[in-house]
């Protein structure tokens, strides 16, 4: 499919604030993957509406794994904020996250009131092998476009070999800037590229939310404590999740099972599942504890706190993210963190697929959804017919 170019870009309407949230409000209700749910927003930002082009939207990529945070969520925000400034981030953010939210209130509620989780695990048991073909797909999707000679091979390999022995993100990502300004070739900088930097247009929106931010904290510390609590360390978690979601799993455990004693390892544990088998990045377990701990206050304050400090940070870096971008080495940099995604892609591929009990069922459906994906079936239907199947099968 052809890809825009900087110069068309300069021809094509860009989306209203609707048009962004309601778009990723539905890419948002299949967004299961985590990581992998890039792939899409590429597919329907780059290929389909044309929003940004490939360069850019590659630059955002690398800059949301650069640092914490749910990479999907960031890669929404940063969608946003390129079309259409502050609103725009937020109104991609807040619509890619509005369905994994919801649909983990309503989980939790039912925990809470009946603790119904096998019905649940149930229901989306068949859907765990399509998540495992969606992840595989975004793998293949992503990597044809960034792994294409030799040296881009050795870089993604190396880090898909690092993300599977668990070895820090922080570090991978290091790794790979190092081997990708010793092996990417050099490049010119794109003449046509922004160099003109756009932060003094985000610094009032950005102060206003972090002066509401610190209002709201201050609020909490006097009315409830346990909600203020619980926010600050939903916040510290979310600035320490290098690497994704999944890192900062250990970290939620310890602070909320071990120092806490807000729940058992149990309940824990089955709030992980529930945030493998939602859609959206696996910190959404936040919800669920918050929702336990606080009822409906807490998992609303519970999600905003796991999410506003990255997504503060993408807004704040990005328009001197682009500006490095002249920097040929920079350019070399870049390449070697976006292989290192391509690797982290194919990790989190096989670390999904070794926790299915894979049976011909399992193998069948994950092979027709893969299919289904090669062949450009919308995401959508193909998890509405999986969940149907997983009803009809597993229950």
């Amino acid at each position: 499919m052809h890809e825009i170019s900087r110069v068309e870009m300069s021809s094509i309407p860009q989306p209203s604030i609707t048009k962004l949230f309601t778009s990723f409000l539905r890419l948002g209700a299949t967004a299961f993957g985590g990581p992998a749910m890039v792939a899409y927003i590429r597919k329907m930002v780059v290929e389909k509406n044309r929003w940004l082009d490939a360069e850019t939207f590659g630059e955002g990529v690398a800059l949301c794994q650069m640092i914490p945070g749910a990479t999907a969520m960031q890669t929404a925000a940063y969608v946003g904020l390129k079309t259409r400034g502050v609103i725009g981030a937020i109104a991609s953010f807040v619509g890619f996250g509005l369905p994994a939210f919801f649909l983990m209130i309503v989980f939790a509620s039912l925990y809470a009131s009946t603790h119904t989780i096998p019905t649940v695990v149930s229901v989306f048991n068949g859907l765990q092998a399509i998540i495992v073909a969606i992840i595989a797909n975004a793998t293949i999707s992503f990597g044809k476009r960034t792994v294409n000679d030799w040296r881009s091979i050795v870089i993604a390999s190396i880090a898909a070999a690092l993300f599977g022995l668990y070895v820090n993100p922080i570090f991978v990502i290091l790794v790979a800037a190092v081997w990708g300004l010793a092996l990417v070739k050099t490049k010119q900088p794109n003449p046509l590229h922004p160099v003109s930097i756009q932060a003094l247009s985000y610094t009032k929106p950005i102060l206003l939310i972090l002066s509401s931010s610190a209002i709201a904290l201050v609020l909490l510390f006097f009315l409830n404590r346990t909600l203020f609590n619980l926010a600050v360390l939903m916040f510290r978690i979310d600035l320490f999740a290098f690497g994704g979601g999944f890192a900062s799993v250990p970290l939620m455990f310890h602070e909320v099972v071990e120092v806490h004693n807000w729940m058992d390892k149990m309940t824990f544990v089955n709030g992980i599942v529930l945030g493998q088998v939602t859609p959206g990045p696996i910190v959404i377990t936040a919800t669920f504890i918050g929702y336990l701990l606080c009822g409906l206050p807490g998992g609303v304050i519970a999600t905003i706190s796991i999410f506003l400090p990255s997504f503060i940070i993408v807004v704040g870096i990005s328009p001197f993210f682009s500006r490095l971008r002249i920097s040929p080495y920079f350019n070399k940099i870049l390449e070697g963190i976006l292989c290192s995604f391509v690797g982290l892609l194919f990790a989190v591929t096989i670390r999904f697929a070794l926790n299915v009990h894979w049976d011909l069922v399992h193998i069948l459906l994950a092979s027709s959804a893969l299919v289904a994906l090669l062949l450009k079936v919308d995401i959508l239907w193909i998890v509405l017919i999986g969940t149907i199947i997983s009803v009809i099968m597993f229950i």
